[in-house]
């Protein structure tokens, strides 16, 4: 039986490692540690906090122009004059999507793991509309990340990047768009559930849509952000009435047959509204639906019949009496006994290890756990977005099947959504060589990735590794091959290997078959003499083979 009971007693190095993995993109081995002498619950009050950020927003250097001063492209109050930007948003936008990307890299925490779970759930893309708008729909996402989704489903409604982005710009009485009125049923609240006839679903039907959209009419961007949301202080579209359908909106028997009141002036659309949220989170499959995509988001593709009864609906509930508030839910799941696969007889069969990362997980994963040095934005910014435009987005990224950002449909990334594949779609034909490549592109420090001229495209950080593990304090005793190879696997793989995999790691890898006291000899003289040479080779040697093995794919 699945158990959302909470798990007692302290985490322990695995379990800790399987939180950390599956709760933050930074993962590092101090963090591990810290965790597994604590329970469950201790840990997840550092986890599911929104940590400050580096830069508050995006930053900005002309690195055409040598001596360009670093400028930020966003100033404080919303329609404030920026001369000193290019006009081109292009150029903007790429250093929009470097900045989340360094901000996500450094967060020791859950929330922006959690504010790329609401952008894959609520998608829209990085060159919809204006830059500026860009940056505000992932500060809204940031604001929603561990607060109400009831909220943050009501306030995505007139985002300007999402109004753009869904055609609501183009819904008027006299010219009536349904794209956006679809897509909020579909995919960002209740679902669609199996159809059951003509025009009709289960959770709603074809003429619930057409009401839908009557009243997201008038909803209007407004991308001179002088408009902003008193709530949360983020710029937002507008509302025009002169563009509403007027009169009164009649659901469904799938919503009561709820009948929402015509607005008589602009203020009456926010009623309107709020009055078709309520309508859809008044129905339990709401709820549901959120819960099913954080199981499969936090834990596993499979949802069983015992899955759905035992897991999904009890935390349905708790989000439902905790009027919608996702924090609570994050607790009962990432606490409970289902969570640690400790809810049966067989501890190793269903959870841990049971998902294949994304390419943010293994990259951000691997590079927080070697501490690889980051450019600073400010004083290095070529550097720092050498690293993640180049590096990251464009190559470790974009060729891995995760165009950050740029998602080909409007319900996000593939490996999110398909059934029944889901992460098993990271792994495949296209997308095996640029992951079995991310080693080699970080012990070079070049941007083997994707081809291109190496020698003259560094990747802006580089996995020096003899002096890590000299200074890292990850490696207990590193005169001992058998404890190195120890320690890296106890901390990379996310179960323990029986003992042919750890000898073809130790003796046939590392040692390449030579005697355990060689090793010994070439590390003491490496200490005496600082010479790396033939180190280098035997740790490259071992970790290029943990990176490139099929347990580290998995989480």
């Amino acid at each position: 039986m699945a158990s959302l009971s909470p798990l007692t007693g302290s985490l322990g190095h695995r379990r800790a490692a399987h939180l950390l993995r599956r709760t933050s993109f930074n993962y590092s081995k101090p963090k591990v540690d810290q965790m597994a002498a604590q329970t469950a619950a201790q840990s997840l009050n550092s986890i599911l906090q929104l940590n400050p950020l580096q830069q508050s927003q995006p930053i900005y250097k002309d690195l055409a122009v040598q001596g360009s001063p670093v400028v930020t492209w966003l100033l404080p109050l919303p329609g404030t004059p920026q001369d000193d930007l290019p006009i081109d948003d292009f150029v903007l936008r790429r250093w929009n999507m470097v900045w989340w990307c360094n901000e996500a890299l450094r967060d020791t925490g859950i929330g922006h793991k959690m504010q790329f779970f609401f952008h894959q759930y609520m998608q829209t893309t990085a060159n919809t509309g204006r830059n500026s708008s860009f940056f505000d729909y992932l500060q809204l996402l940031r604001w929603g990340a561990l607060g109400n989704f009831k909220k943050l489903a009501y306030k995505i409604v007139t985002d300007n990047s999402m109004l753009l982005y869904l055609n609501n710009t183009q819904n008027t009485a006299l010219n009536p768009n349904e794209n956006f009125a679809r897509e909020f049923f579909e995919l960002f609240t209740i679902g669609k559930g199996p159809q059951i006839g003509p025009g009709d679903y289960t959770n709603y039907t074809e003429d619930d849509i057409v009401e839908a959209a009557k009243v997201l009419t008038g909803f209007r961007t407004r991308f001179n952000r002088d408009v902003v949301d008193a709530e949360t202080g983020i710029p937002r579209g507008d509302a025009v009435f002169g563009q509403h359908s007027q009169g009164n909106k009649t659901f469904s028997s799938k919503f009561n047959n709820t009948v929402i009141t015509g607005a008589t002036n602009a203020a009456g659309m926010w009623v309107e509204l709020q009055a078709f949220v309520d309508m859809i989170f008044a129905q339990p499959e709401t709820a549901k639906n959120l819960c099913r995509r954080l199981y499969r988001y936090f834990v596993s593709r499979n949802i069983t019949t015992e899955i759905e009864t035992d897991i999904i609906v009890p935390l349905a509930n708790t989000l439902i009496a905790n009027n919608f508030e996702v924090k609570p839910v994050l607790q009962q799941l990432l606490q409970s006994q289902h969570f640690f696969d400790a809810d049966d007889s067989d501890n190793v069969d269903e959870i841990i290890g049971g998902m294949l990362k994304s390419p943010l997980e293994i990259n951000y994963q691997t590079m927080s756990f070697f501490g690889m040095p980051l450019p600073d934005p400010i004083t290095n910014t070529a550097g720092y977005r050498q690293v993640f435009e180049l590096g990251m987005l464009q190559r470790a990224f974009g060729t891995a099947n995760l165009p950050l950002f740029f998602a080909s449909d409007v319900a996000g990334y593939p490996a999110y959504y398909t059934e029944p594949d889901f992460s098993r779609q990271w792994f495949n034909s296209t997308t095996i060589i640029t992951r079995y490549k991310m080693p080699e592109m970080f012990l070079s420090g070049k941007l083997t990735i994707g081809g291109g001229n190496q020698a003259n495209n560094p990747l802006g950080t580089k996995l020096d590794i003899a002096p890590w593990v000299k200074n890292s304090g990850a490696i207990s005793n590193a005169l001992d091959s058998q404890v190195l190879v120890e320690d890296l696997l106890k901390y990379l793989l996310p179960e323990e290997v029986d003992t042919d995999r750890f000898n073809y790691f130790h003796i046939q890898v590392f040692l390449d078959n030579l005697p355990p006291a060689d090793w010994t000899y070439e590390w003491q003289n490496y200490l005496n003499t600082n010479d790396a040479t033939e180190v280098t080779l035997a740790l490259e040697r071992l970790i290029k083979a943990i990176l490139y093995s099929p347990e580290y794919q998995t989480f």
